[in-house]
């Protein structure tokens, strides 16, 4: 029996680029892993079962898909009982349900003994879920093509980040469906990746104000209002830049210190708050 922890991810920027053939969207997004963890328990056992008090359908769990995938794939004849003990909210934008599938497969990979290498267990990862890759790339990459595309980043600079998850629920399917009505509205950023790095590393949020984008955030405000108004809240409270995280509905502030932000997190509540750092 072990047991591994698996973060949750922000997108600095998330920019929608046009739908492709398959029905998925061309993305372009920066994402980088913080301080915020779902653990999960791998023991062997006579059958795949997923062990949790989180209410997710079994058809939606990532979890329990990552593992019959693999199971089914590979012919294995040998099972597993996962514990999941959630941190990261559900449905939040913050990839928790991608996260731990890829946690799944590298603890079946390990449980299991299979000697998969990484590149085969991100190729398993692009057939339950966009986000997964990147999650054995992490913790910050760009990520293009559906999502399937990761290319690793190196940051020298962590950053304290409030974390802010008002109570609703918004369908990426829902938001991707919205933005794709909206994408000749929308003011397309050439995001220079190695700039926007390199303003991370010098906190220069000046900067970094210009380039932070997120196309779904658009949409998503329109019609959850309170998304736009936990934004300016963050920066009433002095957040240096605040943005929403993928689909939402969460809403990330950067903040100087942890005492800011945590001094911010009493003020937000009763909504979801979590003050976290990037990791590098």
């Amino acid at each position: 029996m072990f047991t591994l922890k698996t973060p949750a991810k922000i997108n600095w920027f998330l920019s929608v680029l046009h739908k492709r053939g398959d029905g998925y969207h061309e993305i372009s997004s920066l994402m980088q892993c913080v301080s915020l963890y779902d653990c999960l328990t791998f023991e062997h056992s006579d059958k795949v079962e997923i062990i949790t008090d989180v209410d997710i359908p079994v058809g939606e769990n990532l979890v329990y898909k990552a593992a019959v995938l693999l199971k089914g794939k590979l012919s294995v004849k040998k099972g597993a009982a996962i514990t999941l003990k959630k941190e990261i909210p559900v449905s939040a934008g913050l990839g928790g349900g991608s996260s731990d599938g890829a946690c799944v497969l590298t603890g079946l990979n390990k449980l299991w003994e299979l000697g998969l290498c990484e590149e085969e267990l991100m190729k398993f990862g692009e057939k339950l879920g966009s986000d997964i890759p990147f999650f054995f790339k992490g913790p910050f990459a760009v990520v293009g093509g559906r999502g399937e595309i990761v290319t690793q980043l190196r940051a020298n600079t962590s950053n304290v980040i409030l974390l802010v998850k008002p109570n609703l629920s918004v369908s990426t399917k829902w938001a991707y469906s919205e933005v794709s009505k909206l994408l000749t509205e929308l003011t397309k950023r050439d995001n220079n990746i190695k700039l926007f790095v390199q303003a991370l590393d010098r906190r220069d949020f000046k900067s970094i104000a210009l380039m932070l984008n997120n196309d779904l955030e658009t949409p998503v405000i329109r019609e959850f209002k309170v998304i736009g108004e936990l934004k300016d809240r963050l920066l009433a409270m002095g957040a240096r830049v605040s943005l929403m995280s993928g689909s939402g509905p969460t809403v990330f502030g950067v903040f100087d210190s942890r005492g800011a932000a945590e001094k911010a997190a009493e003020a937000m509540k009763p909504d979801w708050c979590r003050v976290v750092e990037t990791l590098i």
